[in-house]
């Protein structure tokens, strides 16, 4: 099957677009898509490997699921599209970053600005119907996604993989901790923000092994 993704993502996922589970997959979003409104818009599918290609990635950051109201999914996990207002795990990510780094609140919630950096913001499950999360979970996504984990732990050295929240945990027990840094919290929700993602120091700890290893750390 032909996909249109970056280059280098396509090369290295090609086993995995010839896949019978992946055929299926895309037939179900396709059918979703024409059933009514899903989310991000359907160029935007592939939106975090397009602007962050395979040997660009320092980090990789998991979320599980696309937002899914009008405006908001850019197919970046936890990025809203400019002028969109910051969901709540969004508002308290800037918050860390502003305790751990000093760094001011961002004018826009877009995390472009990151994934051009080497920050591959995952979701685990790419797309979602309008208004029902989780709606697009179970469909092969996730197999999607866990090839993707896989491939950059095995062919890459020294990156930084962000967890926050069981789910993302347990989607990272496949990455080989003696070659990467893995960082494990609570998730930014407000249901758990205060659990331990506040004050967690993910940003300076990810920016400090990257350059560490040669890399220039996250203009966070």
């Amino acid at each position: 099957m032909t996909v249109n993704i970056e280059p280098s993502w396509g090369e290295r996922l090609k086993d995995e677009f010839e896949a019978p589970y992946f055929d299926q997959l895309i037939r179900f979003v396709r059918d979703e898509y024409k059933a009514g409104p899903c989310y991000p818009p359907g160029r935007q599918i592939f939106n975090a490997f397009d602007l962050c290609p395979f040997d660009h990635v320092k980090v990789v950051i998991l979320g599980q699921d696309p937002y899914h109201e009008p405006g908001q999914a850019e197919g970046l996990c936890f990025s809203v599209a400019d002028g969109v207002k910051f969901p709540p795990s969004l508002v308290n990510i800037f918050k860390e970053i502003e305790t751990d780094l000093g760094r001011p609140v961002p004018a826009s919630g877009s995390l472009r600005r990151w994934a051009r950096q080497g920050v591959l913001l995952l979701n685990a499950t790419l797309t979602v119907r309008a208004h029902q999360a989780a709606s697009h979970a179970g469909r092969g996504w996730e197999t999607f996604t866990d090839a993707v984990i896989s491939r950059l732990s095995a062919e890459r050295e020294h990156l930084v993989f962000i967890l926050w929240g069981s789910y993302a945990q347990r989607k990272g027990a496949v990455i080989d901790r003696s070659r990467h840094l893995v960082l494990t919290s609570a998730h930014p929700s407000p249901l758990s923000a205060h659990r331990g993602f506040f004050g967690n120091h993910h940003f300076t700890l990810a920016n400090d092994y990257l350059m560490r290893h040669g890399s220039e750390p996250i203009v966070w």
